[in-house]
């Protein structure tokens, strides 16, 4: 019978988010460099390439470790479609290293799968549900940041000074768009913006 091979996954869900708190955990539970996986992107989808190699070598009696319930996934299908992946379709086990219960290595009978496969439901459940309420309050916060007045996104191009004149001359023909660029100090992009703008507000410069 072979030795159960044990392997760390890990989950951030940007290149700017760091992993270190999840690798050491992982790394003083005694998993090698060579056996950990590190994704750097959202848990939104399970088309994940650290994910796709950890399950492309996961042989049946191996262990995953992960620090946390949602490592696995951001909502209840996707951290249940994993799991029951890893532990029906390969036949390998799952701990999780914040919750005792979640650790099928020790789930040996009934009684104790059932408690497992319980705890799983309610925990990516509630994460969801969590995950969901901060969602509501970030956009009721910016909801309400946009009723008093805050602005959100790149600030538009303001008018140059004597864009009246300099626009009026360009229109007329006497200058070309790139003289009349040159001259207010815009690049062309930001040239026919303001053009659009002025030309549906002209008071907007007054």
């Amino acid at each position: 019978m072979k030795d159960t091979r044990i392997h760390g996954y890990a989950r951030v869900s940007s290149k700017e988010q760091k992993e270190d708190r999840q690798v050491n955990q992982l790394t003083e539970y005694g998993i090698s460099d060579r056996d950990m996986y590190v994704d750097k992107i959202t848990g939104n989808t399970n088309s994940r390439p650290a994910l796709n190699s950890l399950l492309n070598v996961i042989r049946k009696g191996d262990l995953v470790v992960v620090t946390s319930i949602d490592r696995l996934g951001r909502n209840y299908d996707l951290i249940q479609e994993v799991w029951q992946h890893i532990t029906k379709d390969l036949q390998a086990d799952i701990k999780v290293l914040d919750m005792p219960l979640l650790d099928t290595s020790n789930a040996k009978n009934l009684d104790s799968r059932f408690i497992a496969d319980l705890t799983l439901q309610i925990l990516s459940y509630v994460a969801q549900k969590e995950r969901e309420s901060i969602k509501a309050r970030q956009a009721q916060g910016i909801a309400n940041a946009k009723d008093n007045g805050v602005a959100f996104g790149r600030p538009k191009a303001t008018f140059p000074p004597k864009w009246r004149e300099v626009h009026k001359r360009w229109r007329s023909g006497e200058i070309t768009a790139t003289a009349a660029m040159q001259e207010l100090g815009v690049k062309r992009n930001t040239f026919y913006k303001l053009d659009k703008r002025y030309l549906n507000h002209p008071e907007m410069t007054n």
